[in-house]
């Protein structure tokens, strides 16, 4: 399909409106659907995307003309299937997603030029000098150089070029440089593996060989090799010239990934994450679509990079609940790479030692292959673990460490090797109340109390950043120095640790010490080289990191993820606590779990202790399948949310008044949302039960078409939820 001057033509604009719009092509220009063009939007000028025929809904006088077409590679077509079916999927504008596929606009442009010279033709008569000819040889018969090139080429200084620049016997010119990422040496051997990991890396080979889709899940326990299984893959789509996306849940903290891949390829991959410099961004995203970035590793947005020839991708620990975006656009990019790479004909594989119970059913209803891992690589053990029952351990209400994790650590300390404490809750404590009166200090903007983080002697809110110093007076009563710290937070557990063991080396791991790749590689740095010996952290020690000298996991809390009620509470908590104590006994030495709970007969933990999954996750299944939850069932989400509380409460009740009367769709609420208030929003929420195979997109589309919207009051819809609050 093409557009000739004078035709008229459907652009995309990245902004969140659910159409395109016509445009006429004009003079001397040609358009084909994927080409980025420039066009007028009111007094705006904006870029957008050739998205097909116009839909005749402006008179041809009206009409108004595409202003430029952009110098950048074309949108590949099966970019643009993949924004129009998530758009369609999550019932989302497709300029909102297209929004997210042009991440960086300056991409779009040519690559400025650094100032570079060359000899003038014709050459005016100057002063010659030896310097002079020398920097005139350099340049005569090569490129253009800047003037630092060409005076190190000619061994003088810069100052000579700019003479004979000013003279006239140079010309300026642009030196277009385009970055280059090592290639990855495909013929470098890898490890020797195991048979169990040989037979899953030889299907996944296979597989991307083919080049058709297949849908892949990798289990395998903590330390079996995972990573080193679909390096095969990798390596096979870089052979047949393909593009390979790896996606994971913290690329921030990826560096053990990266120094394994460029151990494994003798090269480094392309990153892409919201830590990148706007450079780095722009030579990336021009890199991939321009075919010269081979392997991409990233967080969720890297899916929608302008893959070019998208071979093989990667979700490792498709478990996360990181996968999902829970603003703006909301998807889960785990379900979202299966689909890519169903559009796009190529393998997918999922990572991870505990699947979510959606992939272990895909698993085994045959909709994914399931490629098993039992055991640890090169002997290693699994973990022994216990639960610690705090209910005998009779604790004073300042003290969080138990008597038998504390001789385990005099233990591990004695004996020269590594210790985690993991607790899943960042900042000194979660909770701060006046013991006069009993006021709790709380967000004005969230239902959310304020945490307190000591060592920046600041109160913060975790969900809209809100934060301020600690207050001399409580504000209710006005008493001085009556605030008291409930509960523990990392700071809290690590001032115990100091009391306790004060010549023990510890360093804490949470999002508030790691706060991008370069901190998170020195951290890793400084346990490799056994400059730490304990490690106190949150969920981010969690995921896939070897240390070989790490024998003892200590579990501060793990009743913690298993309050609320939400519905993935028990398969979230028993992944979380599972992952963690896969980082123990990965070397030679053998290691040891411990679990401080307080309910130590919750399937949860009794599933730990015996290390039967199956059992927990049949146990899951039975109560899914009863309750007609996911993945027996669906779900959508509908979050209404306003300034005023009484819009809000008013569309909600209109929306439960216009609620869907279909078999199989049940609709709940409207009811406050556990956050009734995030960032100085009032919300409410609507949930809508479908039974197993009813398609919730036409309904919901036919529900708020028949509901009169309130001015500012925002309807945002979340199909497949993972959050409840």
């Amino acid at each position: 399909m093409h557009f000739g001057p004078g035709e008229r033509c459907g652009i995309l604009l990245p902004i969140p409106l659910g159409q395109v719009y016509d445009y006429r092509v004009p003079e001397a220009m040609s358009l084909s659907p994927g080409d980025f063009v420039r066009v007028p939007l009111g007094p705006r000028k904006l870029n957008g995307v050739v998205w097909g025929a116009g839909e005749g809904q402006v008179s041809d006088a009206k009409l108004k003309s595409v202003i430029e077409k952009l110098p950048a590679v074309p949108m590949a077509d099966i970019t643009r299937k993949f924004v129009d079916w998530l758009a369609a999927y999550t019932l989302s504008p497709p300029g909102a997603v297209l929004k997210m596929a042009m991440s960086v606009p300056d991409a779009l442009e040519p690559p400025k030029g650094l100032k570079a010279f060359r000899v003038a033709d014709p050459m005016p008569q100057i002063k010659m000098t030896k310097p002079r000819e020398k920097v005139l040889a350099v340049l005569k018969d090569g490129p253009a150089l800047s003037a630092s090139e060409a005076a190190l080429q000619a061994g003088c200084s810069p100052a000579v070029v700019a003479g004979l620049a000013k003279a006239g016997a140079l010309v300026e010119a642009q030196q277009v440089r385009k970055p280059t990422w090592d290639t990855p040496d495909i013929d470098k051997p890898g490890p020797k593996l195991s048979e169990a990991q040989r037979a899953a890396a030889d299907e996944m080979v296979a597989k991307t060989r083919a080049g058709e889709f297949s849908a892949m899940l990798l289990d395998g326990v903590p330390g079996s090799g995972k990573t080193e299984v679909y390096f095969e893959a990798v390596a096979e789509a870089f052979k047949r010239g393909k593009q390979v996306l790896v996606l994971l849940p913290e690329i921030a903290l990826g560096s053990q990934w990266l120094a394994r891949f460029e151990k494994r390829f003798g090269a480094r991959p392309a990153q892409w994450h919201s830590d990148l410099g706007q450079k780095d961004r722009r030579e990336t995203w021009r890199g991939v679509a321009e075919g010269r970035v081979n392997v991409v590793v990233g967080a969720r947005s890297a899916l929608f990079l302008p893959y070019q020839d998208l071979g093989l991708i990667v979700v490792d620990e498709e478990h996360d609940s990181a996968f999902k975006q829970e603003e703006g656009v909301i998807y889960n990019a785990r379900d979202m790479a299966v689909v890519r790479a169903h559009l796009g004909s190529i393998p997918v594989c999922l990572a991870s030692a505990t699947p979510s119970l959606e992939s272990a059913i895909n698993a085994e209803n045959g909709k994914y292959q399931l490629l098993h891992l039992p055991e640890r690589h090169g002997g290693a053990v699994l973990p022994e673990l216990d639960l610690i029952d705090m209910r005998k351990e009779k604790l004073p209400a300042t003290r969080w460490l138990s008597p038998s994790l504390e001789q385990a650590l005099s233990q591990t300390f004695e004996a020269g090797e590594q210790a985690m404490l993991f607790l899943n809750r960042r900042g000194y404590a979660p909770l701060t109340l006046c013991r006069t009166c009993g006021f709790r200090l709380a967000c004005p903007n969230c239902s959310a109390w304020l945490v307190e983080h000591r060592v920046r002697g600041r109160l913060q809110c975790h969900h809209c950043g809100y934060n301020v110093p600690m207050p001399n007076h409580c504000p209710e009563c006005e008493a001085e120095g009556t605030f008291a710290a409930c509960g523990p937070g990392v700071e809290r557990l690590a001032e115990e640790v100091m009391n306790t063991f004060p010549d023990v080396r510890f360093a804490m791991a949470s999002s508030d010490t790691i706060t991008g790749p370069q901190a998170a590689a020195n951290l890793i740095g400084r346990i490799e080289r056994h400059e730490v010996d304990l490690i106190i952290g949150t969920q981010l020690v969690a995921k896939g990191y070897h240390f070989p000298l790490l024998t003892l996991v200590g579990v501060v809390d793990g009743d913690l993820g298993l309050a609320g009620g939400d519905l993935r509470a028990a398969e979230r908590t028993y992944q979380l606590l599972y992952q963690v104590a896969g980082r123990a006994g990965r070397g030679e030495k053998p290691g040891r779990v411990l679990v401080q709970t307080f309910q130590p007969d919750h399937a949860v933990m009794q599933a730990m202790k015996s290390g039967v999954r199956d059992r927990f996750v049949a146990e899951e299944v039975r109560a899914r399948q009863e309750l007609h939850m996911p993945p027996f069932g669906r779900l959508v989400s509908l979050i209404v949310s306003g300034k005023e509380i009484s819009q809000v409460e008013a569309q909600a009740a209109h929306l439960a008044r216009s609620a869907p009367q279909y078999d199989g769709v049940h609709v709940l609420g409207p009811a406050p949302a556990p956050l009734a208030m995030l960032r100085g929003r009032h919300r409410h929420r609507l949930l809508m039960k479908l039974e197993s195979g009813v398609a919730p997109q036409t309904i919901v589309r036919e529900w708020l078409a028949r509901v009169t919207r309130v001015k500012g009051v925002r309807i945002q819809i979340d199909v497949d939820p993972q959050s409840f609050l």
